[in-house]
């Protein structure tokens, strides 16, 4: 370990870290009233005590009010921000963590129906897709008032005991100055040259340094490559970060690559899964070579060889590896400890990122304490006494399950018809692009083994098969099935998309797809479809294509269906299905008015969640001591499960996951997380 490059020492201007692992700036969106309250707090602190070096908050604090939130960033232009980011450092300098916050104007990238309504501003026009907003083109007071906004949250965050700043530049106001892509003014801030497109970055940066003095470290996370046809290419962002670096100005430059104003930019800037690891690696690496600053960076490092490389060939100075830390808060410690192969590993879902815009706070997809470090905390004590624990079930619910039963100290025994555990996860994994999502439950079953839970596979289980384990709780994580009868005339000649994404059922010429649950099956199974020749029209009720997919994991998808023979029709529903010759006449309805549309296709495909496989449940629920009951209000806070209206019952009885309703892998996890860890 001592030799290992991630844990050397690195000194970034006056300030020690103990190694070289950072946490980028993002936007978890915990933020109450745009304040990092106690949630915020928990997040950061929990990953400082497992040892990262430095965490950076806030992916873009605003810095001013016409900056307002796009997805709930924290206001660093409040005087009450000082407190609380306070408090923040103090308890992560307390576990010899450093802590930078990043401050932001977001210029054209948010909306002017957030906060107190006040107009965007940019140095051009034109609409970011993203937000929607149409900037005010971007006057001289405007560039006065906005340079002391920076100077006064800077200000702020050297009074609240933060080691330092570091300033975003890509798609936000600073670099949209940068772009000659956005940038329309003319003067002495115009697009005539580079010098004067930097002239507001450099105003802002002297600003900033003037009042918070030589020694506060001040850095910028800065766009190298915007990878646009009129926008800044490499060869300028690399006199960009050159001229910032020699300014003397800054001590440390955070490399990017891409443009983030729309869905695919920001995919590729931070890739998801199925993308190759570290794919602006070797660009950082570029700039380190030219400039005579630390240099950072993190975009898609998931796990430690990578990020041990890019230490050791010299490509970095400190290594961001963030969504790895959402998925494992106790990296750095396994990595210490000689445990690497127990880390829990990101499968780069990115429920994390995607979940900020749809639902208002990020999440992990199977680790479901981040986030939630005060009601459900990471680590697991010990139950006062053990239990004979038996799950029937060896997807992601079942495996969490097992998994925290043993963590307490209870004796496992998983059930499972199949004759490897995975459950639905195998069946997304047929997708070579989704297939690190096996990683949630290779993971799960590595855990168990170590934690000695015992495995029955090719089992499936009917009520005395369960019984004869003698179990004290019976937990049932049977999934369930893919459901095709939507109450229509025709069910009967519908297929799922599991048909197809197993190779149960060869995909047809022509095939038309009903994708009622918006899901990831749906588009899976347009994608093997005309992957195969085949022609698919994907007809959704909804407004918007798969909105359960969520904008950067729907990116890889629509890039290989554009160029295939495939269409989507939204706001028609499926009405009813006749045979008709060799093929199927299929009746569209609207839920908008009474018109109707038919199409004639080979084939029919529904995609429509699944219905609980549960049959075993109800076999064993009136023998169970709750009679299947669960208490909420119990489960929410975390205490044990105590209903017991049947004073005959021989067990403790529940069921989680989909063999409850369909909903997602996060759920499933969350289901076993949080009913096994008070057992």
């Amino acid at each position: 370990m001592r030799d290992d490059p991630l844990l050397q020492p690195f000194t970034l201007k006056h300030l020690t870290l103990k190694n070289r692992i950072f946490i980028s700036s993002h936007e978890p969106a915990y933020a109450e009233n745009g304040m990092p309250t106690e949630r915020y707090r928990a997040y950061h602190l929990e990953r400082a005590r497992a040892g990262i070096a430095m965490t950076m908050t806030a992916g873009s604090a605003s810095v001013a009010a016409d900056s307002p939130p796009a997805f709930n960033n924290i206001l660093a232009y409040k005087d009450e921000i000082v407190g609380h980011m306070g408090k923040l450092a103090q308890e992560c300098h307390d576990e010899g963590c450093a802590v930078m916050i990043q401050l932001t104007h977001l210029g054209r990238r948010t909306r002017w129906d957030r906060g107190d309504w006040l107009p965007t501003v940019a140095p051009g026009t034109v609409r970011e897709p993203a937000h929607r907003a149409m900037p005010k083109l971007i006057e001289d007071w405007d560039i006065t008032r906005i340079i002391a906004d920076y100077a006064d949250a800077a200000e702020r965050m050297k009074h609240a005991g933060l080691d330092g700043i570091e300033l975003e530049a890509y798609g936000h106001l600073m670099d949209q100055f940068w772009s000659p892509q956005w940038n329309e003014l003319d003067g002495p801030y115009g697009a005539q040259s580079l010098e004067s497109r930097m002239k507001f970055s450099m105003e802002v940066l002297q600003a900033i340094r003037d009042r918070v003095g030589p020694e506060f470290i001040v850095g910028v996370r800065g766009v190298v490559d915007e990878d646009l046809p009129q926008g800044i290419n490499a060869g300028e962002g690399h006199e960009i970060a050159k001229r910032l670096t020699e300014s003397g100005l800054i001590d440390f430059f955070n490399v990017i690559r891409g443009h983030i104003d729309t869905d695919a930019g920001l995919t590729d800037v931070i890739p998801i899964q199925g993308s190759r690891s570290a794919p602006h690696l070797d660009l950082a690496g570029e700039v380190k070579a030219q400039v005579r600053l630390p240099v950072l960076h993190a975009a898609r490092i998931p796990d430690l060889s990578t990020a041990r490389h890019a230490i050791a060939s010299g490509k970095l100075d400190m290594v961001g590896m963030t969504r790895a830390h959402i998925a494992d808060p106790y990296l750095v410690a396994k990595l210490v400890a000689g445990q690497e192969e127990r880390i829990r590993p990101c499968v780069g879902a990115n429920f994390c990122i995607d979940r900020i815009y749809q639902a208002g706070g990020a999440l992990c997809m199977h680790n479901p304490s981040s986030g939630r470090e005060i009601e459900l905390p990471h680590r697991i004590d010990p139950a006062e006494a053990p239990l004979r624990v038996t799950v029937v079930g060896a997807g992601p619910a079942g495996l969490e399950a097992a998994r925290v039963a043993a963590l307490r100290g209870h004796k496992v025994t998983v059930l499972e018809a199949a004759n490897e555990a995975g459950g639905q996860i195998r069946l997304t994994a047929q997708d070579p692009r989704r297939r690190e999502m096996l990683a949630v439950t290779e993971w799960r079953m590595s855990e168990c083994d170590t934690l000695g839970v015992s495995f029955k596979f090719n089992c499936f289980a009917e009520g005395e098969d369960v019984l004869a384990q003698e179990p004290e709780v019976v937990v049932v994580a049977t999934g369930g099935l893919p459901r095709t009868d939507l109450g229509q005339p025709g069910a009967d000649l519908a297929i799922s998309a599991w048909d197809i994404l197993s190779g149960d059922v060869t995909p047809a010429s022509e095939v038309l797809i009903f994708d009622e649950a918006g899901d990831h099956a749906g588009l899976m199974a347009a994608e093997r479809i005309t992957a195969a020749g085949g022609k698919v029209e994907l007809v959704s009720a909804d407004r918007a294509l798969a909105p359960e997919v969520m904008a950067m994991n729907l990116t890889p998808y629509i890039r290989a269906l554009q160029g295939r023979d495939f269409r989507t029709t939204l706001t028609w529903r499926l009405k009813a299905a006749t045979r008709e010759g060799n093929r199927i006449k299929v009746t569209l309805g609207s839920d908008y008015g009474p018109e109707e549309e038919e199409r004639l296709v080979d084939q029919l495909v529904v995609n429509s969640g699944t219905l609980p496989l549960d049959d075993l449940y109800f076999d064993l629920k009136g023998q169970s001591s709750n009679l299947g009951q669960v208490d909420y209000e119990a489960l929410i806070a975390g205490r044990p499960q105590t209903l017991a209206p049947n004073a005959d019952g021989r067990f403790k009885l529940f069921r989680i996951g989909d063999a409850v309703s369909a909903r997602n892998t996060h759920a499933a996890v969350l289901d076993g997380m949080r009913l096994m860890r008070a057992m």
